[in-house]
């Protein structure tokens, strides 16, 4: 994988979208004739607990199960890492589920499946205060990972993570509505939260701010990871809906949302994809009855001559606190209940021989 961390400087710019957006980038919509590339997506990664317990003593490798070579075969990979890395002991006061991963374990894991960005906006990050916050950030630089979401003051939480995925550069903010008590301050660490709702003018504001600091990087493809909305719900809420829409119409690319454990349906979107939910990718979290949360799916966005073609849906399911490729009874499962949560939309979803895909709309 030849993704590199860059630093973004904050500036004002043009930002881009095709179809439309209000704003555009400087290049034309992913231009064509650039080198294919295949970025990944997962959902949550939670590499604390009993995984931790799991894994930590053995191979890390062995945590990403029989996906490990399919995601080593990436151009980029993007998760929402759902627990912090860390050996510090306190933890924040009144939570009832703490996630913490002993760094000699949950770094070479990162490494060995080559993760590009992971987004830190989430309800978990701060789990172990602010120094487990501190300690997270140290190694995820310290192993190549590019992040966003969570700092040392809100300016540096809001601060987007800037990679290369071959020819392509990507831009990646990471924002969320869960666990306020988590919010960076000015001056104090946390999280870049703020509810996700396009009416709210604060909301609006941070967004512009953000995207302006992406527009300084030119990307290619712009990404907003979202951790957003309860758990255990199958359908994004209206105002997910609108939220999603209107970020795609101010030049974002892929809408990659998790938080609810399990999987919601995607939209095409002015011929962009909006990932509502992408469940669980690595837990070792409770199997609740009805709604499948272990199945799971690895989002694959294909970009051919530079412009999304086309979104495959690798199915995924969690077994003995790891992600494996799933057997065919799995696969059925999963094509079937995409194309459900996915037919709201309007959107087309096709079985193919390795999963499941989603034609995109041309730029």
């Amino acid at each position: 994988m030849t993704w590199t961390r860059r630093s973004l400087l904050a500036g004002l710019g043009s930002m881009a979208g095709c179809l439309g957006a209000p704003r555009r980038r400087s290049r034309s919509c992913l231009d064509a004739g650039s080198t294919d590339a295949r970025i990944g997506f997962v959902g949550d990664v939670m590499l604390g607990r009993g995984v931790n317990d799991r894994w930590s003593d053995t191979d890390a490798a062995g945590v990403w199960g029989s996906t490990l070579g399919r995601l080593q075969a990436l151009d980029g990979l993007v998760l929402n890492l759902e627990c912090c890395i860390a050996t510090d002991d306190e933890r924040w006061p009144g939570k009832t589920y703490y996630f913490r991963a002993d760094p000699e374990f949950a770094v070479p894991a990162l490494a060995v499946a080559d993760v590009s960005v992971a987004g830190l906006a989430n309800n978990h990050v701060l789990d172990f205060g602010e120094s487990g916050l501190r300690e997270t950030v140290t190694h995820l630089d310290t192993a190549g990972v590019a992040h966003a979401g969570a700092g040392p003051n809100r300016d540096a939480a809001l601060e987007p993570a800037v990679s290369d995925a071959g020819d392509l550069i990507v831009a990646v903010i990471s924002l969320t509505d869960r666990w306020a008590a988590y919010a960076a301050g000015e001056h104090s660490p946390g999280t870049a939260y703020t509810p996700l709702d396009r009416s709210v003018g604060a909301t609006r504001a941070i967004v512009r701010d953000t995207l302006d600091r992406v527009a300084a990087a030119d990307p290619d493809l712009v990404v907003a990871s979202l951790h957003w909305g309860p758990n255990w719900e199958t359908a994004p809420s209206p105002t997910q809906q609108g939220f999603a829409r209107w970020l795609v119409d101010r030049g974002v690319d892929v809408v990659h949302g998790h938080s609810a454990h399990v999987l919601q349906g995607v939209e095409m979107y002015q011929g962009r994809p909006i990932i509502y939910d992408a469940g669980d990718f690595v837990d070792d979290y409770i199997h609740k009855e009805g709604v499948h949360n272990k199945r799971s799916v690895l989002f694959e966005l294909v970009v051919t001559d530079g412009r999304p073609d086309e979104l495959r849906l690798v199915p995924v399911e969690i077994k003995n606190e790891a992600a494996w490729l799933a057997d065919e009874d799995v696969s059925r499962w999963v094509h079937e209940t995409m194309a459900e949560r996915s037919e709201p939309f309007g959107t087309s979803v096709e079985r193919i021989e390795d999963g499941v895909a989603v034609p995109l709309g041309s730029c």
